[in-house]
């Protein structure tokens, strides 16, 4: 039995999914913004 280390490191693999959760809070916001003021556009 082998172990070997991942080629790539982990934290590239939480850095990527961080992003994703804030993109989705602030398309979240930007929706909400929008709703409450549809003269802003």
């Amino acid at each position: 039995m082998r172990v070997e280390a991942p080629r790539e490191p982990i934290t590239i693999n939480l850095n990527v999914k961080i992003e994703q959760e804030v993109r989705v809070r602030i398309e979240r916001e930007v929706e909400d913004l929008l709703t409450r003021n549809p003269d802003l556009f």
